[in-house]
């Protein structure tokens, strides 16, 4: 009787089927997924808390009156006032205006800042020459550039564009510069010896590898591309542009719609920011 309950059990282990590849990878893709859940948790958690707190504070020092309504309006009176000014027309009508001016700043600086950044990596005597220049450039504060441009462009929307250019231009060489002067020479030699000219080596080796610190540059341009049109806007004193809108509520003693008008240009970094985020993911994906 035991040797024929032993043949049953040995003749059902041998018709049991093997675990496979999948069945036995499946806990490590769920323990990997619920790991990927916790990182996102724990990397959106923190900022959110904190603006929890921040608007607790907020909300409290005004609600109790430890801070006069004309220093800081209370969040429901600046919520208010960003209704009113999105159902008008208003913020939007003049948060077009300074995003066309960051854009074309941006891509202004984009076409000169690159090219002037290969060429101090590449290129001694240049690098030499228009160093000093672009320190002393940085040096000067682009509130005081900004009268000149105006007078010597009028007013309108190009100086306020050449603004936004200045602005973001050393940093974006900068860091374009130092992005093809960190590639590894033995490799540039290697892609010489076997007969690369110049147009291939750019597309081919010294872009792909430099991208990294390029879409740093890129992504940091556009979203202080917005402080030139800022200082551009508040010192040309037109009536266009969220920067003029902030002087005309300044004027009228409009505490919440500056706020509000403060959280709108945040609201537009962040776009700038996150268009820029997907640039990068994108350009990975093609280059790397």
């Amino acid at each position: 009787m035991s040797v024929t309950l032993q043949h049953e059990d040995e003749r059902k282990a041998a018709t049991r089927p093997l675990p496979t590849a999948s069945t036995l990878s499946t806990p490590r893709k769920r323990a990997r997924a619920s790991s990927e859940t916790t990182s996102r948790l724990l990397s959106i958690l923190p900022p959110v808390l904190l603006g929890a707190v921040i608007l607790g504070g907020w909300y409290i020092s005004t609600s109790r009156g430890l801070i006069a309504a004309y220093e800081l309006p209370a969040p429901a009176d600046v919520w208010s006032a960003l209704l009113n000014g999105l159902a008008s027309g208003l913020f939007l009508r003049m948060g077009w205006v300074t995003i066309q001016e960051s854009i074309g700043g941006f891509l202004l600086a984009v076409l000169i800042a690159l090219p002037v950044g290969y060429g101090l990596a590449k290129w001694r005597f240049f690098a030499a020459t228009a160093h000093p220049y672009l320190a002393a450039g940085q040096a000067i504060p682009a509130i005081v550039i900004a009268p000149f441009l105006i007078f010597w462009m009028g007013y309108g929307i190009v100086p306020i564009i050449v603004i936004c250019m200045l602005v973001v231009f050393f940093p974006m060489v900068i860091t374009t510069a130092l992005g093809f002067q960190t590639l590894e020479r033995s490799l540039m030699e290697a892609a010489r010896v076997e007969g690369a000219s110049f147009w291939p080596m750019l597309t081919r080796i010294e872009f792909p590898l430099a991208l990294p610190a390029i879409m740093a540059a890129i992504r940091t341009g556009l979203t202080l591309t917005i402080v030139g049109a800022l200082v551009g806007e508040i010192v040309a004193g037109g009536d266009q542009g969220l920067g003029s809108l902030v002087q005309i509520a300044k004027s009228q003693y409009d505490m919440p719609l500056m706020v509000a008008t403060v959280i709108i240009l945040a609201l537009i970094a962040a776009l700038f920011y996150g268009i820029t985020w997907g640039l990068t993911k994108l350009s990975e994906a093609i280059y790397m």
